[in-house]
C-alpha cells in the first residue's frame, strides 16, 4: 500500500505533559522544589533503589515533627546541603544575655523579620529550622572569638576577655547566680535577685512564641546562665535556687516547664546540657557532698526535664570551670549521650564526630539518636551528601547540584 507523500515524512507526535519548573510549596518567593527532600534517601522505588539505608539517613520523628535524617547542625547556611535541621545558635533572650555585642537575639519585634526570611529559605529547601534560646550569664559582654584572639592563638587584648562600654559591651550589667566570675579575665557578675530570675524566665517564655520555627532548644550548657545555676562551682546561693541538687536544678526545670507550656504540645523541645564541668571530682567520696557538675547529676536532671516535656537532650560538656582538663579526641563526648540513652532518653551526640563511618557506628551502637555537627560542616559544607556517597546510599541532592553528585546517584539508579 502506498503512503501519501504528505504523511510519509510527518514526524510522530510525542505526547507529554508540560515540563514545569515547580516551586517549593508553602514558602515566599521562588525556590526549586526538591522531592524527596534534600538529604532524604526515600526515593520512589522505580527511580532509585537503595538496597541498604545507613541509620544516619533514616528519619526520626519527635512529637509531630519528622526529621528526614539524623544530621543536625548548630550553624545556619546549610539548608541546601542535606542536613535534617539547622539551629540558629545562641539567640539571646535579652540584650545583656548576649555573649558578645554582635550576637543575635530575639528581645524586640524588629528582630523577627530577619528570622522569618531565614526560616522561609530553610523551609524552601525542605529543611527544618530550630531556635536556640540562650542567656550568657556570667560569660556575657566578652569578645567574639576572632576579635580577642587571632588565628595563631595570640591574644590581642592582654588576655582580658571583657568587652568594655567603648567596645559596645555592658561589663557592669553582667549577671549570674552568684557574684563569682568565670575567671580573672572575665566580667564580675552581679548575683541575680529573685526579681531578676523571674524577669529572665519571662523572657525565655516570650522567646518560645517564635511560632514560625520547627523546634526550640534551651541552652543550659557551656557555663552560660542555665549551666552556672546547676554547678556548685558557680552557684553559691543560699535561697531556693542554690545549695542542694534540687535547688540548683530549679531554674532549668522552671524555664523548661514554662517554655513547654508556651510552646505547646505538638513541636519538639530540645535542651542542651554540659554533662560535666571536667573538674577533678563531681562528689566528695567521704562526705558525699557535690563538688562540681557531672554526669551523675546530669542523669537526674535529664529525667526531670523529660517529665516536663523535653524531647531530646543535646549532650555536650565543659565551659564552666576555667581549670577544666578535657581529654579531647574523636567522639570524646559520646559516652555522655550514651549514659542518658541508657535511661531511655532521646539524645544527640556532639564533639569531634567528623567521618561518616564514625557517625554511623555511633548510631548503630545505640549510643545516641541523632548526630549534631558544627565545625566539620564549616570545613565541609556538603558533609551530608559526601556521607551518603561514602556510606553507599543515594540521597536527594538539591536539583541545582544534581550534576555534581551524579556518581552517588548512578550507583543506585534503576535503569
Amino acid at each position: 500500500m502506498s503512503l501519501n507523500s504528505d504523511t510519509a515524512h510527518k514526524p510522530k507526535e510525542i505526547q507529554h505533559r508540560p515540563l514545569i519548573n515547580k516551586a517549593a510549596p508553602g514558602v515566599i518567593g521562588y525556590f526549586p522544589n526538591n522531592e524527596p527532600k534534600i538529604g532524604s534517601a526515600d526515593f520512589p522505588k522505580d527511580l532509585i533503589h537503595n538496597e541498604y539505608v545507613p541509620k544516619l539517613f533514616t528519619p526520626i520523628k519527635i512529637r509531630n515533627t519528622e526529621f528526614k535524617n539524623r544530621i543536625i547542625v548548630h550553624l545556619g547556611a546549610f539548608a541546601v546541603r542535606g542536613v535534617a535541621a539547622i539551629i540558629v545558635e545562641a539567640t539571646a533572650i535579652v540584650p545583656e544575655g548576649r555573649i558578645s555585642p554582635e550576637d543575635s537575639g530575639l528581645w524586640e519585634d524588629a528582630q523577627m523579620e530577619p528570622l522569618k526570611r531565614t526560616v522561609n529559605f530553610a523551609h524552601a529547601q525542605g529543611t527544618l529550622i530550630g531556635l536556640q534560646l540562650a542567656h550568657a550569664g556570667r560569660k556575657a559582654s566578652t569578645y567574639a572569638p576572632w576579635v580577642g584572639v587571632d588565628i595563631a592563638g595570640h591574644h590581642r587584648v592582654n588576655a582580658n576577655s571583657v568587652c568594655s562600654k567603648e567596645e559596645n559591651g555592658w561589663p557592669d550589667e553582667v549577671y549570674g547566680p552568684s557574684a563569682i566570675p568565670f575567671s580573672d579575665t572575665y566580667p564580675m557578675p552581679k548575683a541575680m535577685t529573685l526579681e531578676n530570675i523571674e524577669h529572665v524566665k519571662v523572657k525565655f517564655v516570650e522567646g518560645a512564641f517564635a511560632w514560625l520555627v520547627d523546634f526550640i532548644e534551651l541552652h543550659f550548657a557551656h557555663g552560660y546562665l542555665g549551666h552556672s545555676f546547676l554547678s556548685p562551682l558557680s552557684n553559691h546561693r543560699t535561697d531556693q535556687y542554690g545549695g542542694s541538687l534540687e535547688n540548683r536544678m530549679r531554674f532549668a526545670l522552671e524555664v523548661t516547664e514554662l517554655v513547654r507550656k508556651a510552646w505547646g504540645d505538638e513541636k519538639p523541645l530540645f535542651v542542651r546540657l554540659s554533662a560535666t564541668d571536667w573538674a577533678p571530682e563531681e562528689r566528695d567520696v567521704e562526705t558525699q557532698e557535690w563538688k562540681s557538675w557531672g554526669i551523675e547529676q546530669t542523669r537526674i536532671l535529664a529525667k526531670e526535664l523529660v517529665k516536663l516535656g523535653a524531647d531530646l537532650i543535646d549532650t555536650s560538656s565543659g565551659g564552666n570551670f576555667v581549670g577544666q582538663k578535657i581529654p579531647v579526641g574523636p567522639s570524646y563526648q559520646v559516652p555522655f549521650a550514651e549514659a542518658l540513652k541508657d535511661d531511655d532518653i532521646t539524645t544527640g551526640a556532639v564533639g569531634l564526630i567528623t567521618t561518616p563511618q564514625q557517625a554511623e557506628e555511633i548510631l548503630q551502637k545505640g549510643q545516641c539518636d541523632v548526630i549534631f555537627l558544627a565545625r566539620e560542616l564549616l570545613r565541609r559544607a556538603d558533609w551530608p551528601l559526601y556521607a551518603a556517597q561514602e556510606l553507599g546510599v543515594t540521597v536527594k541532592p538539591p536539583v541545582q547540584y544534581e550534576r555534581a553528585w551524579s556518581r552517588m546517584v548512578n550507583k543506585s539508579h534503576k535503569h
